[in-house]
């Protein structure tokens, strides 16, 4: 299959910048495969959309603030993404535009950003140490450990602190480039702490938002479950790769990024029992799907592990009955398993849909419920 097969062109007022005022306010494109049929709801309306009996599965993935700044002795300035802790005080990173701290091991920075509205020149250096101090970090640094490659470093953090301790002080919510945001603080930036998170979030470690379930509230899960409609909960730590396109001239010769995933002993006894009754199991997000679709055809089992799994047309379904998503990025890995799910001419004539109804696309867009 060729990668330009899942190109569209999408106007650039429909990306969301900001989510909905209400979680289940966002908009829902119901597909049914069997009639091929579109209607239009909103997400509130889903517990109806829904069986009794049916199991949805989600993601329990938690992100952290993993967006923050680093600054050189020089007053230069660093733009770091987390992606993992590795050992004591030891990090993995990306950093953007690292310049010559790229070369000896060693190359110290300090924690902090330059405070926006300051004066240019040497005052604004001495306003930068004042905002350390305010956010009592001024002693700690990173060091350079080694370049991994492809904008990727080792670093070390003096003295040691946990990722998720120093993040919930110094970091900002890692949101997708496609979501404007000003480069050193924003007035959105405590709306994006609330709700570029699920509200059941659970098992930090994700870079990356399981964009489905955002339009999940309590009340939502609680009306669902009303309705006789279960819910178990796995868990896949979403990595930066999942937005990147992929640029491989055919989908058989892409690298997919690799992301670590668990399933608990209650999950896979859920899942077991739903498969035994013949009840349909609703992945909620590609995330999710990608846990469920990365096991045997036999028999769920407790696990942890890491998924490479690239699902793309033509393949074939083990576990996902329906799936509920948003609207992605054109020639992602993403669109590719809703092509995998519906048909290559069915997505892009939903997608087609989407855009002359004006839905929402991507992080904080809208969603689509793919029935069976």
């Amino acid at each position: 299959m060729r990668t330009d097969e899942l190109d569209f062109d999408l106007p650039p007022e429909l990306i969301a910048q900001v989510p909905p005022d209400r979680r289940t306010d966002s908009r829902l494109l119901r597909y049914q495969r069997a009639s091929r049929s579109i209607s239009h709801h909103t997400f509130s309306d889903l517990p109806a959309l829904l069986r009794p009996g049916d199991l949805m599965v989600f993601n329990d993935a938690r992100v952290l603030p993993a967006r923050f700044t680093l600054r050189k002795s020089t007053g230069g300035r660093v733009e770091a993404l987390f992606l993992r802790e590795t050992g004591p005080g030891r990090w993995r990173v990306l950093l953007k535009n690292p310049g010559n701290v790229s070369g000896p091991p060693g190359s110290g920075f300090m924690i902090g950003r330059e405070p926006s509205g300051s004066a240019a020149g040497g005052s604004n250096r001495r306003v930068a140490k004042s905002v350390l101090t305010a956010w009592d970090d001024p002693q700690s640094q990173f060091t350079i450990l080694a370049s991994i490659g492809a904008g990727e470093y080792e670093i070390e953090l003096i003295p040691p602190a946990t990722a998720g301790e120093l993040l919930a002080r110094i970091g900002r919510m890692p949101l997708p480039p496609y979501i404007r945001r000003d480069k050193d603080h924003d007035e959105r930036d405590d709306l994006d702490r609330a709700r570029y998170q699920t509200v059941f979030a659970r098992s930090p470690g994700a870079v990356a938002a399981p964009t489905a379930s955002l339009h999940f509230t309590d009340d939502l899960l609680e009306s669902l479950a009303a309705r006789g409609i279960d819910r178990t909960f796995v868990t896949l730590h979403v990595g930066p790769g999942t937005f990147k396109p992929v640029i491989a001239e055919t989908l058989d010769r892409h690298a997919m990024h690799v992301e670590s995933y668990s399933i608990g002993p209650d999950a896979a006894g859920m899942l077991n029992s739903a498969k035994e009754q013949g009840r349909r199991i609703v992945a909620v997000g590609t995330t999710a799907a990608r846990v469920l679709e990365s096991q045997p055809q036999g028999p769920f089992a407790p696990c942890s592990g890491q998924t490479g799994i690239f699902i793309y047309p033509p393949y074939r379904w083990k576990h996902v009955g329906a799936m509920i998503t948003n609207f992605h990025l054109p020639r992602s890995t993403l669109i590719a398993m809703v092509a995998a799910l519906v048909g290559l001419d069915e997505q892009r004539r939903l997608y087609q849909t989407a855009i002359q109804e004006e839905y929402r696309f991507f992080s904080y867009g809208d969603a689509m419920l793919i029935d069976d």
